[in-house]
């Protein structure tokens, strides 16, 4: 069985690498295929520049459309999560804060939605819900995802906000010690008024608990791989050589590497000669840099993939490719 059947066998696959690469129609290969043979299949576009609509010739929206028989997709857009999640801060924090510092708290919180940062928290909150939710209704969940940089950072969100969680937390429980205190102090009458459950602190120990839950999932080798696409480039085969040492670093398993548009050895031409000679440095260069990992090669194709049938072609001569464990 080729490698590339065998990253079917996990659960949740993520398939990233540097900007215009092909990553989104890689993802979408695995996606369809997986569903081709039988599993229930959710493909997520974490990518602002949004192509995987375009590849699979369907609108798609933020929630679940069905595509094929068994695959379903959709494109999370980072600015609409953001509003969805701050609304839903407002919400909770008008339920416990007075009408004479609501206008004030509510400022702050219009003031982060525009800090850096906010759109990936956001996105985050979207992501881990639907690595929880998604059990239920699918067996497989393929994820293309935000260029490099960005999906990086996505992915080292568990630790950082379990962290600063902790942080609020710690805090709040202080605040609400401070007040039981006060109203001891204060009297019976101011005592009994109000000793209840705190929704903002169960909704950060809510949060902290699903954070930590990400991470377990992410570092779980059974169940998750990260697939880097690559070009034999220079500056993709340096980006993704870090971007693999930052996932060890993690402890989010890397599955594989696809090396895309490979000139075919029919390509003839001095041209493209002196190309597939200085190619196949970069080739002897991704082999060294990523022994330790399954490799794959695909061909530069002689016209753009799109549509159902052209991405079953390509998975076809992703099985054919070879692999080297």
């Amino acid at each position: 069985m080729s490698s590339a059947h065998a990253l079917l066998d996990r659960e949740i696959l993520f398939v990233g690498g540097k900007g215009g690469v092909g990553k989104t129609t890689l993802a979408a290969v695995f996606a369809l295929q997986a569903a081709d043979i039988g599993h229930r299949t959710l493909l997520v576009s974490t990518d602002p520049a949004h192509s995987t609509g375009d590849i699979l010739e369907t609108a798609l929206t933020s929630d679940p459309r069905q595509v094929t028989e068994r695959l379903w997709a959709l494109e999370i857009d980072p600015a609409r999560e953001a509003d969805r999640y701050i609304a839903d801060v407002k919400h909770r924090i008008a339920a416990t804060t007075t009408p004479r510092l609501l206008e004030e708290v509510e400022r702050q919180i219009d003031a982060a939605r525009v800090s850096p940062g906010a759109e990936e928290a956001a996105l985050f909150e979207r992501f881990t819900r639907i690595l929880e939710e998604s059990r239920a209704h699918y067996d497989r969940v393929v994820f293309d995802t935000a260029p490099t940089g960005l999906t990086l950072r996505l992915l080292s969100l568990p630790e950082l906000m379990t962290a600063w969680i902790g942080g609020l937390i710690d805090r709040r429980s202080k605040v609400n010690a401070l007040g039981r205190m006060w109203r001891i102090v204060s009297g019976a009458a101011a005592a009994a008024a109000a000793d209840g459950a705190d929704p903002i602190l169960a909704a950060l120990e809510e949060r902290r608990e699903r954070f930590k839950r990400a991470r377990s999932l992410l570092t779980d080798a059974t169940r998750v791989a990260f697939v880097f696409v690559v070009i034999p480039e220079r500056l993709p085969i340096m980006e993704t050589e870090k971007a693999v040492r930052a996932l060890d670093k993690y402890g989010i398993p890397v599955g594989g590497i696809i090396v895309n548009r490979i000139l075919p050895d029919a390509a003839e031409g001095a041209f493209l000669a002196s190309r597939r000679e200085r190619e196949r440095g970069y080739l002897a260069a991704i082999d060294r840099a990523f022994a330790a990992h399954p490799r794959l090669r695909v061909p530069l194709l002689g016209g753009d993939v799109v549509g159902i049938e052209a991405l079953r072609a390509l998975f076809t001569r992703l099985g054919a490719s070879l692999s080297k464990e």
